[in-house]
């Protein structure tokens, strides 16, 4: 009996994500084609690798009371096994034995004949009690320990479930957070549907709709697909629109709808417009110069040259890694605009300061907020990176405020709740200036409800159906 092709193929995603640091929605799209499996296997070996991903902690810590010895002395490939099996056993409705059988072929074939021997008793002990059950057997008292509690139950590191209560309780109020901080971590476990961004000029939302997509919810340009490839709409396959989360195309409206105030007379050899006016209208008409500070892989640049192009601005979009910078430049090119990508330090930048009308900074992060789409992200961050990320986050907004001329916008953006991600970053660099100030971001996310107290923004899975995306709007004085 053969290992079938969907639980080889999401073994082997789960492979490639412990041995080469990939991620699973890179990399099993590319197997499922490389493989030619239908759309029913597909379907299979997609929820067991990313159920197996997301379900990682759970699924460890119940392997560890059926296994006679520390999970770590293991052979890896056999842990893997095993945590597809727990998945299927657990939390799929596929029959127990079909679920043993299956994963005990599996070790045979990745393996050896000890291996599938010990997949097969582990797997037969786990078939004894549910999720629920085994939950409440291996997790600690709720009561006692309720961010322990949750880290198992809900498959999140507990420094993670801690994180995103305190953000939450920053943000919501204490109470809310008590109330929602299970719900948030449940979101962060369902699988997320693919949502498209139109671009202005080259397509529109209603165009994506008649293709078979479905309105988004607060965001002019989103669309969502409710199923099949997103290749296959003619507006993604001729780059006219392209897979963005709503949140991500919300902070990116935000700061192209926030006004400007008046060039000053003689900088960038422009002159005033005049009117004094920070109306919306004034405002774009001074427009000339956007930057997308740390642009890869170019969704938000995409969006934002889209909107350039009909306001007749020129942007600049900067990545730092090469081959990002090549995915950026793949993504504007159907854009009929002025835009340019460079290869650059965000943090040490090429251009003179003070030139920029409006800067995105969508600053490199943890990615907690999008663990619904990259599950792996949960089990491979430590919070050594928060504060080493911290520095580098703060230096890239220096860097951002610097670009911006006097009256200009930054957008401080990240993918990630955590308070020293965000508030925290904001807060301690404008702590060391006196020449910036912090807008109220929410009214410019008209329609989006449960924005909180402001200035700043912080949208969440378990409320907007979005990655959980950081907004501060910041103008030079």
């Amino acid at each position: 009996m053969r290992t079938d092709p969907a639980r080889l193929a999401a073994y082997d995603t789960l492979r490639a994500v412990a041995e080469r640091e990939a991620y699973a929605n890179l990399v099993l799209p590319k197997l499922l084609t490389e493989r030619r499996l239908d759309t029913r296997d597909a379907a299979l070996a997609t929820e067991l690798a990313y159920g197996a991903l997301r379900g990682r902690g759970t699924y460890d810590a119940i392997l560890a009371a059926c296994v006679d010895r520390p999970l770590g002395q293991l052979d890896p490939e056999v842990l893997d096994v095993l945590r597809l099996g727990a998945h299927q056993l657990l939390a799929t409705r596929i029959p127990s034995h079909a679920a043993v059988d299956s994963s005990v072929e599996l070790a045979r074939e990745v393996s050896h004949e000890g291996a599938a021997r010990m997949v097969n008793a582990v797997l037969r002990k786990v078939a004894r009690q549910d999720l629920r059950e085994w939950v409440e057997r291996v997790a600690p008292d709720p009561d006692r320990d309720p961010e322990g509690y949750l880290a198992i139950y809900r498959s999140h590191p507990a420094w993670v479930v801690s994180a995103l209560w305190d953000s939450l309780a920053t943000h919501r109020g204490k109470d809310a957070a008590y109330a929602e901080i299970d719900r948030l971590l449940e979101a962060d476990n369902e699988r997320p549907g693919v949502t498209l961004a139109a671009r202005p000029g080259l397509a529109e939302q209603a165009d994506l709709v008649k293709q078979g997509a479905e309105p988004g919810r607060y965001a002019a340009t989103a669309a969502y697909l409710p199923e099949g490839d997103p290749a296959r709409l003619d507006a993604v396959a001729r780059g006219r629109a392209g897979v963005q989360d709503e949140g991500s195309q919300l902070v990116a409206l935000a700061l192209m709808a926030a006004p400007l105030t008046d060039r000053p007379t003689g900088s960038d050899g422009a002159g005033s417009s005049g009117s004094g006016s920070h109306g919306d209208d004034d405002s774009l008409a001074d427009d000339r110069l956007w930057l997308d500070l740390c642009a890869g892989p170019g969704g938000k640049a995409a969006l934002l040259a889209a909107i350039g192009a009909q306001r007749g601005v020129k942007l600049v979009a900067a990545e730092i890694a090469p081959h990002r910078a090549r995915l950026v430049k793949r993504a504007l090119q159907p854009i009929h605009g002025v835009h340019k990508v460079v290869t650059a330090d965000g943090t040490q930048p090429p251009w003179r300061p003070e030139i920029f009308d409006r800067v995105l900074l969508d600053a490199p992060c943890t990615g907690l907020g999008a663990l619904r789409r990259r599950p792996e992200s949960r089990w491979r961050r430590e919070p050594a990176d928060v504060s080493r990320l911290a520095e580098l986050q703060k230096k890239l907004l220096a860097s951002a405020l610097d670009s911006a001329r006097p009256g200009g916008l930054v957008a401080y953006v990240t993918c990630s709740p955590h308070l020293a991600e965000t508030r925290l970053v904001v807060s301690d660099v404008l702590a060391r200036r006196d020449d910036v100030e912090q807008l109220d971001a929410r009214p410019y996310l008209p329609g989006v409800p449960e924005l909180g107290d402001g200035p700043d923004v912080q949208l969440w899975p378990h409320l907007h159906d979005t990655d959980a995306m950081y907004l501060a709007l910041l103008r030079r004085r």
